[in-house]
């Protein structure tokens, strides 16, 4: 059972990297790349911003959630 549960972790492990990684490469490309190519006006950066604020904050709550689980794995 505790096989199960390493596995667990490590795919939520796995997650939240790819979560944290392509929500900074979405930003970066959207703000320095993609936004000023076509054009878009500067309020549209602050979007940009929310959007990766968020993924950022659905990051951190499954870093506590794979904090918990690691706590529960270790009894």
């Amino acid at each position: 059972m505790s096989t199960d549960k390493d596995k667990a972790i490590a795919a939520k492990g796995r997650h939240i990297s790819l979560v944290i990684a392509g929500t900074m490469l979405a930003w970066l490309a959207l703000t320095l790349f993609i936004g000023p190519a076509i054009g878009l006006p500067g309020r549209y950066a602050l979007l940009f911003d929310f959007l990766a604020l968020a993924g950022m904050i659905y990051a951190g709550f499954n870093i506590v959630q794979l904090w918990r689980m690691r706590q529960d794995n270790q009894r």
